[in-house]
């Protein structure tokens, strides 16, 4: 197994060669490598400005309004992710269907390595987002599993709900006018923030259900205490990745030896 980290303009607070050792220190001799943006490999004019079309059209609008399958973007918005891709801006706020934007990472890794040998985890700041025909809108998502997977330094601040007093008094705090900042400072520590230490240790637990869906097809665990459980709240994101007593639960501990067992 190798385990391929992209860093697709993800969070600054990010260290991804801590996560990286971690890795390697959870995973026996894998291979670990940490690569920079995935577009590296494809910067021609050419490429550039595909991806930043295919990219554009997968924006969303209107959470409640599925996108056509072939949407056609506007031409700043073709440009805007053209800098993006160029490392010129940064995006903050704009939604992505995640399933597209995906299929679009995955059109710039080299074909030799797709297949369950490698583990390509994209970590991006982008905001992802899955269409549920249930209530036909939008969700936000902190991570997608498949060939490669991507997880979301944003989604992982944004997607699992913060405690409902925090909705309840930032309702109050708006209708008075009063600064938000006095709300987060009130709740600081019940909820991942921009501009947190801890983001790392996070994404480390999401790192390995990448790993886990390569290794078993299924990235997540039940067990509220294990890295592997899918969090819908941030104060059960918070117990799985930083507050639990144990890392992984006994089934996923096993698996776990095994996988490091074979790459001795």
């Amino acid at each position: 197994m190798k385990v391929i980290l992209y860093n697709e303009s993800a969070a600054e607070e990010l260290n991804i060669e801590e996560i990286a050792r971690y890795l390697r220190q959870k995973l026996g001799k894998a291979k670990i490598e940490v690569r920079g943006s995935p577009f590296v490999s494809s910067l021609t004019q050419d490429s550039i400005l595909d991806f930043a079309r295919k990219i554009a059209s997968a924006k969303i609008q209107e959470v409640n309004q599925k996108i056509p399958s072939e949407q056609e973007p506007l031409h700043g918005e073709i440009e805007y992710e053209k800098r993006r891709i160029l490392g010129k801006t940064r995006a903050f706020g704009v939604l992505y269907d995640g399933f597209r934007l995906r299929r679009i990472f995955g059109e710039v890794i080299p074909g030799e390595e797709l297949s369950l040998e490698f583990v390509h985890i994209i970590l991006t700041n982008r905001l992802l987002v899955t269409w549920d025909n249930s209530n036909q809108r939008y969700h936000l998502r902190a991570s997608i599993y498949s060939i490669p997977s991507v997880v979301s330094t944003t989604g992982l601040i944004e997607a699992p709900a913060k405690p409902r007093e925090y909705y309840l008094l930032k309702q109050q705090y708006e209708r008075l006018g009063k600064d938000l900042s006095e709300l987060k400072e009130s709740f600081r520590g019940s909820f991942i923030d921009y501009e947190d230490k801890r983001l790392s240790e996070v994404v480390k637990g999401y790192a390995m259900q990448a790993v886990f869906y390569s290794l078993t097809g299924d990235p997540f665990c039940e067990d509220k205490g294990c890295r592997l459980y899918n969090a819908h709240w941030q104060e059960e994101l918070i117990f799985a990745q930083l507050e639990s007593g144990y890392e992984f639960c006994q089934r996923h501990t096993r698996l776990l030896r095994k996988a490091q067992a074979s790459h001795r």
